[in-house]
């Protein structure tokens, strides 16, 4: 295809692949356990130095990504910029409603470091946004809604397909871990609500959001 620099496309998916697997090599519990043990001393600031380090290895992608623009595959205009847009907002504004659910400060490692806490597992307790009433994952759901309500260029659909494919795994490995925190009481949620695409008929009531909670 005519405009289309195929190097630059390959960079993009093997920096792609590359942070997909130091996010999800980090992230395991069998990596956090080998580190609990050997180095004990280190896990208070794991979450922290985690968090860091998926925060570091951005650029690469991203940068190659923006490096040179290439073919336009679509451009929103007129009524569908309008509608791209406040889609993209409405997620923004999701994000933002959703975080009173979470404990930041448990989220960044911010906690863990000053408490000085040794433990593997996370220790969030059991929490459903309204959102999550919805959605198991509704921040990788708005992630999506953000990505492809974008204008898009060949090498940024390049980008967009690596991060909905991680979205998606990484949706996949989070649940194994849910379910070893929360055990019956996640796999009971999971029955009731879809993963990252909301569906017609699947979604928690009042009453089973409470009865979840107790």
């Amino acid at each position: 295809m005519e405009g289309i620099r195929w190097p630059q496309l390959i960079a993009i998916s093997l920096a792609w692949v590359f942070y997909g697997s130091v996010h999800s090599f980090l992230a395991s519990l069998k990596v956090k356990r080998w580190v609990a043990r050997h180095f004990p001393r280190w896990m208070p600031a794991y979450r922290l130095f985690f968090n860091l380090i998926a925060f570091a290895l951005l650029p690469l992608p991203l940068g190659l990504t923006y490096a040179q623009r290439g073919p336009w595959l679509w451009q929103w205009t007129g009524p569908l910029w309008w509608l791209a847009n406040g889609l993209a907002l409405l997620a923004i504004w999701g994000f933002v409603l959703t975080l009173r659910d979470y404990d930041s400060a448990e989220f960044l490692g911010f906690r863990q470091l000053q408490t000085g806490r040794r433990a593997v597992e996370d220790q969030e307790s059991f929490r459903l946004s309204p959102l999550h009433r919805f959605v198991r994952h509704p921040w990788y759901s708005l992630g999506l809604v953000l990505i492809w309500t974008r204008d898009m260029d060949v090498p940024l659909f390049v980008s967009a397909l690596w991060v909905s494919l991680y979205l998606f795994l990484g949706s996949r490995l989070e649940e194994q871990k849910l379910l070893f925190y929360h055990g019956e009481r996640y796999r009971r949620y999971r029955a009731l609500v879809p993963g990252l695409l909301p569906r017609p008929g699947r979604y928690l009531r009042k009453d089973q959001v409470r009865d979840l909670l107790d």
